[in-house]
């Protein structure tokens, strides 16, 4: 984490500069975070200069915007104009707050770029109420076109932190894998993809229907040809207990 913390403190000032080429997906992003906030109490995680918490703050009720680089929330204080909007240095993986403190959070553009983001989705399933909902945008960069592909090695090489290269469907499924229940999202065209995704708690649902999909692959076929063979064997032992018709007899022979 010292690392990440040095990479974007020392970008710090020229962050906003970076993501002008964005602001179209970001004005899109922000048209979609507007209702879901809308007189709620809201945490955002990774907040870097604030652009987002600045841009939602009017409809929110109060807005906890977040950073673990002291240098990004020193560049988000300078323009802070809202009573509502309240900037501080914090972890995403270990945070001051009580459990079911917030009804909304946010975490955008952060995921794929921590260790072991499990451990901070985790962590906000603590913070976040029952009935809240979790705003997790993130860049896919996975889903690259050859352009995306040759800036992000460029952006690896100055030093930019990525740990997790997912695609849209890929984040999803990660999404549901670790607790949460996705319920809108939407692919917006920027510098990278990015998807938006809204999220509430599953209370397990979707992990289980993630481990009960059809098998897939050779190896999935062999499994299903197996259990075929098992399941046939045991139904043929059961309807013999059974008083069926002539004709479901003469059937289940064929």
């Amino acid at each position: 984490m010292s690392e990440q913390k040095s990479f974007w403190d020392r970008n710090a000032g020229c962050y906003d500069r970076f993501m002008r080429k964005d602001r179209a997906a970001y004005e899109e992003m922000y048209t979609l975070i507007r209702p879901v906030v809308k007189a709620k109490t809201v945490l955002e995680l990774a907040t870097g200069t604030g652009l987002i918490a600045k841009h939602i703050v009017n409809a929110a009720a109060q807005i906890e915007a977040t950073d673990a680089s002291a240098e990004m929330i020193a560049e988000a204080k300078r323009d802070d104009r809202s009573a509502k909007l309240h900037f501080s240095v914090q972890d995403m993986f270990c945070l001051p707050y009580a459990d079911k403190s917030f009804d909304v959070v946010i975490v955008s553009n952060a995921l794929h770029i921590v260790p072991q983001p499990e451990k901070a989705l985790a962590e906000i399933h603590r913070v976040l109420k029952e009935d809240g909902v979790l705003i997790a945008p993130t860049f896919t960069h996975a889903g690259n076109s050859f352009s995306g592909k040759v800036k992000a090695f460029f952006m690896k090489l100055a030093g930019f932190p990525l740990h997790s290269r997912w695609t849209s469907e890929g984040y999803l499924r990660f999404l549901r894998q670790n607790g949460w229940s996705v319920r809108k999202s939407v692919v917006l065209k920027a510098s990278f993809l990015l998807t938006y995704a809204e999220c509430v708690k599953s209370e397990g649902q979707d992990v289980i229907f993630e481990n009960t999909r059809k098998p897939v692959g050779l190896g999935g076929k062999l499994m299903v040809a197996m259990m075929n063979v098992g399941h046939s064997a045991v139904a043929r032992w059961g309807l013999q207990f059974l008083n069926a018709a002539p004709f479901c007899k003469a059937v289940w022979r064929i």
